[in-house]
């Protein structure tokens, strides 16, 4: 049997541990959570970030990350964003680090890096690629049928996950663009806040469509000013990833929106959600690191920017929604 690591064990690591044994691999599957450990090793369930599904018995944690690398063929890095660059470091310490896949969707808030970069810093010249696309992960931890995208540079190396973790009901397609992946999967936690906010705002429909639109719209300008290209962002890790998230309040991101959106008096500030909520909206940094990468390379983006006037700047909802309407007209 091969062994694949997973770093992290949050909600999504835990499903892609999950669907890499019933791939027919071994996993060390490593968490920073001594409770999680002990929670799967005693009950074979996540207690802490994913209750309500059985692990599978070739599913090994730990919480000494050497230990959960030992060995394996890849390791899939799934911790949140904003920890990517401590845990790379931390991997480029062991003296034996396999090649990574990177499953991580966000952007470093302080840089505006993605995570290729902050991954390449870390260990420079190492065999890396992204693991992207609409997934839910109690629906792949569940056995539910999905499609996801791995991009790298390195083909042997997207071909290889593919095969490792590819089975009947988790299907994965290949790219070459990481760039335009990566940044599909950051910017659509921005978008879907939007989208939150319109249906808590009781804005309609119509709103949300031209959201959605418009927000893939700014996706592909920034995909492509990145390096990356445009087509990619017709596929899984763009449109069919921002199709999932800003229509289901299954997610973080868009249900963080609507309590921003929401009639006056049962209305939320960004500040008191995050003090409620046990798991991580990761929109909320993604729109600030956003913003910091759109104003390096001249993109313009304006619904990233009004959500990020809203989270992070003190705008009102009616500002940010005034201000969008009110922009002059121009070609589409």
């Amino acid at each position: 049997m091969s062994r694949i690591a997973v770093i992290g064990a949050g909600a999504w690591g835990t499903a892609l541990a999950m669907t890499a044994a019933r791939a027919g691999c071994t996993v060390g599957l490593w968490a920073r959570e001594p409770e999680v450990v002990e929670s799967i090793r005693r009950e074979r369930r996540n207690a802490l970030f994913l209750p309500d599904h059985t692990v599978d018995d070739n599913v090994f944690p730990t919480c000494d990350l050497g230990e959960a690398a030992a060995g394996a063929e890849l390791a899939l890095l799934v911790a949140p964003a904003q920890h990517v660059g401590a845990v790379a470091a931390r991997l480029a310490a062991l003296p034996d680090c396999p090649p990574l896949v990177i499953c991580a969707k966000g952007i470093e808030r302080a840089s505006g890096r993605l995570m290729t970069e902050i991954v390449t810093e870390a260990l420079p010249g190492h065999p890396t690629a992204v693991l992207s696309g609409p997934t839910f992960a109690g629906e792949v931890a569940a056995g539910l049928p999905a499609a996801v995208t791995v991009a790298s540079t390195d083909r042997p190396l997207a071909e290889r996950t593919a095969e490792l973790l590819g089975a009947p009901r988790f299907r994965i397609y290949l790219s070459d663009d990481p760039v335009g992946v990566q940044i599909g999967g950051a910017v659509k936690n921005v978008v879907a806040i939007a989208c939150g906010i319109v249906v808590g705002a009781g804005l309609g429909e119509n709103a949300r469509a031209a959201v959605v639109t418009r927000g893939l719209a700014e996706t592909v300008r920034l995909a492509v000013a990145g390096g990356g290209k445009a087509q990619t962002l017709s596929g899984l890790s763009g449109i069919g990833d921002m199709m999932l998230t800003c229509n289901s309040f299954q997610s973080r991101n868009m249900s963080l929106g609507a309590a921003l959106g929401a009639e006056p008096e049962r209305r939320w500030t960004a500040a008191e959600i995050l003090d409620v909520r046990d798991k991580l909206a990761e929109g909320f940094w993604t729109a600030a690191a956003v913003a910091v990468l759109a104003d390096r390379l001249t993109v313009e983006m304006p619904i990233c920017a009004g959500v990020n006037a809203v989270l992070h700047r003190g705008e009102t909802v009616q500002a940010m929604v005034d201000s969008l309407m009110a922009r002059r007209f121009r070609e589409e």
